[in-house]
């Protein structure tokens, strides 16, 4: 989708302007930014942003947003910059962007567009794959048009090359209407696949904890340091987009599994929301979420309030939550006292660690545990052996603190296991 102008790309990289539109009641230092969050998402996909240009609007006109002498504006500014593409941080309808692209003779996208583009660069697993084809075709169909478009070209289709006319415009909606049939039919047997894989992993008798937060604040490494584990780690937007699950080993005697999950950003596009249910379903699925939070950036309110919107329409709001602040290594503690005083008071049990010291991991691990604790039960059993499969689940499950056989084979048992299955030994209880 953002396969631009290859020509130029091979005497120099491709580089981008970025527009950001300022509404009368927006805070600029807010509307910035977003502009250097879009800057280093452009920069995932090898492509020089360039500085960004904030155009006040007073009221957004039909045909470019902004108003025709602003955009004429901006469009010499792009010749004089030789920029090969426009990059907005608001959502243009499809005709906007074709009158920016006749004004410039750019291509002209969208923050979600790139966002598309970065995860179908790193979607790895099949069902990854098919979701984020499937989401560029539905974002890009509406933006088709003679201009920018030939499906042949590139995977998915798209709205930035240059295409063959009227008649190929015609042949690309029903190549793409009939390659978004073909996605959703395998996408349902793939679903089918995941449904009972999940149905699986439910009836496996291990409490699951969900690692959720804004992309690149260190879930992967915290991830690896409590698990000693070797997850993808990168100092970049979306370094991985599928799952990693690791067991981890708590105090008490108590295995947990920790799920990695896809990070989340600013404005993230409704279709990968969608798209990344297979990932982010660790969420909803979980016993208890670490919403993890970056304590250096300057930007951590909007962060947080992006990643409790995005569990919120997940349906995981309302799970057990332990905030867990990141990085705390890279701050001067002294002089951002203040910070820290403010945020120790809007997340009263908040714990603060570092991923690569190790600062605050062992206070993590007893949260975890005495999370686990209160999680379970303390029974004492008599279970006879014609029902192996319970003696077989506390072993699994639980912890077992005395363990005797009687001459007929019945298990005189006392162990610690999770609340939610106690119903199962009920009969046998002593």
């Amino acid at each position: 989708m953002i396969e631009l102008a290859k020509e130029a790309a091979a005497v120099r990289e491709q580089r981008a302007f970025l527009i950001g539109f300022l509404e009368p009641d927006q805070d600029r230092a807010v509307l910035e930014s977003q502009l250097d969050e879009l800057a280093d998402l452009v920069r995932n996909l090898d492509i020089i942003p360039l500085e960004p240009e904030i155009i006040r609007i007073r009221m957004p006109q039909v045909r470019y947003y902004a108003g025709s002498g602003k955009a004429e504006d901006v469009a010499r500014m792009v010749q004089e910059c030789e920029a090969d593409l426009l990059v907005f941080d608001a959502d243009l309808t499809p005709s906007q962007q074709r009158n920016w692209e006749k004004l410039t003779g750019c291509p002209a996208v969208g923050r979600e567009e790139i966002i598309l583009e970065i995860f179908a660069e790193r979607a790895m697993t099949r069902e990854a794959v098919l979701q984020v084809e499937l989401a560029k075709l539905e974002y890009s169909l509406p933006r088709l048009h003679k201009a920018w478009t030939h499906l042949s070209r590139q995977r998915g289709g798209g709205a930035t090359n240059r295409g063959q006319g009227e008649a190929q415009l015609e042949t690309d909606r029903r190549l793409i209407k009939r390659r978004i049939q073909q996605l959703e039919e395998e996408l349902a047997t793939v679903r089918k696949q995941r449904a009972a894989q999940r149905k699986s992993r439910i009836r496996r008798p291990v409490m699951q904890a969900a690692l959720v937060g804004y992309t690149n604040v260190g879930k992967s490494s915290l991830l690896n340091a409590l698990c000693d584990s070797d997850v993808l780690v990168k100092d970049q937007l979306f370094a991985t987009l599928d799952p990693a699950a690791r067991k981890i080993q708590l105090p008490g005697n108590v295995a947990m599994v920790l799920n990695d999950t896809v990070g989340f950003v600013r404005k993230l596009p409704h279709q990968l929301v969608e798209a990344f249910k297979s990932t982010l379903e660790e969420a909803v699925l979980a016993d208890i979420l670490l919403l993890v939070l970056d304590v250096s950036s300057d930007d951590i309110d909007n962060e947080w309030e992006t990643t409790i919107g995005v569990l919120k329409e997940l349906g995981a709001d309302e799970k057990k939550i332990v905030v867990v602040f990141n990085k705390i290594d890279r701050i001067d503690r002294e002089a951002e006292t203040l910070k820290l005083a403010r945020l120790r008071g809007l997340f009263p049990g908040a714990i603060f660690v570092s991923a690569q010291s190790g600062e605050g991991l062992p206070e993590l691990r007893r949260v975890l545990s005495e999370f686990a604790a209160r999680s379970r039960s303390l029974l004492k059993a008599a279970i006879p052996p014609s029902r192996y499969d319970l003696i077989t689940l506390v072993h699994s499950a639980g912890s077992v603190y005395e363990e005797n056989y009687t001459p007929d084979g019945t298990a005189e048992l006392v162990f610690a296991i999770e609340k939610k299955y106690q119903h199962r030994f009920e009969e046998f209880l002593r």
